[in-house]
């Protein structure tokens, strides 16, 4: 469904991604783990459009995207909820999912149902300001907002950023459900045990590189993996 080939990403005038190549097939969950500044954001944000490649090839659904503007990938059936949430804090929740179907011209309102079917809390709190929610409340909102594009495939930067653990497992049973419904997931997250643990397959990243690979199940078991990300 999904390939990045030899892909080379300068950003702020350091080299952030040297030459990786991975794909993700349709109907599945791929993460991909690392430290801070092992340049995971910085693919995604280049997947997405908002950074340029130096050079290597991204295609989508058999299509070459490298370059196209953001407007195009997400058109083209790709979404990214991006770290810090980014929600638009003086519009109402109800605004904030509107935008997410922009440029839809359909009826939208079997997949506001869909998100607040995902995100009840939501529904409860549609005619609130984005601002007003709580750190929990802001990322299902943000989510959400992807969800209304009806992506084939969403990418999602840090999810459990600065959320309570309970909220971080209510996150990640909520991308689960998403990926039941048929949305395949590029997942970049530093909770690397939670990621594992939902992750069809897994890569990881140290300096711009992927240093390894595997199935999500076996990279959990890893005893390099645990001792740089799972704290064992």
């Amino acid at each position: 469904m999904f390939e990045i080939k030899n892909l080379f990403v300068n950003y702020g005038g350091i080299e952030a991604v040297r030459d990786i190549s991975f794909s993700v097939e349709e109907g599945k969950i791929v993460t991909l783990i690392g430290a801070n500044g092992a340049g995971k954001s910085t693919t995604l944000r280049t997947i997405a459009g908002l950074v340029k490649a130096k050079s290597g090839t991204i295609e989508f659904m058999g299509e070459k995207i490298t370059g196209k503007d953001p407007a195009s990938i997400v058109g083209k059936g790709i979404t990214l909820v991006p770290e810090g949430r980014k929600i638009f804090p003086d519009l109402t929740v109800l605004e904030n999912l509107k935008i997410g179907a922009y440029l839809r011209s359909d009826d939208i309102s079997k997949d506001l149902e869909w998100v607040y079917s995902l995100f009840p809390r939501l529904k409860e709190r549609s005619w609130q300001y984005g601002g007003t929610l709580s750190g929990g409340e802001q990322q299902m909102l943000a989510v959400g907002r992807a969800l209304m594009s009806r992506p084939k495939m969403i990418m999602m930067d840090e999810p459990s950023l600065g959320l309570a653990p309970l909220i971080v497992r209510d996150i990640f049973s909520i991308i689960k459900e998403i990926n039941k419904e048929g949305v395949t997931i590029l997942l970049v997250e530093q909770n690397a045990n939670m990621a594992l643990q939902v992750a069809d397959m897994a890569y990881v990243m140290e300096t711009g590189r992927i240093t390894l690979s595997g199935k999500g199940s076996e990279l959990i078991d890893n005893e390099d993996i645990k001792k740089a990300y799972l704290g064992k």
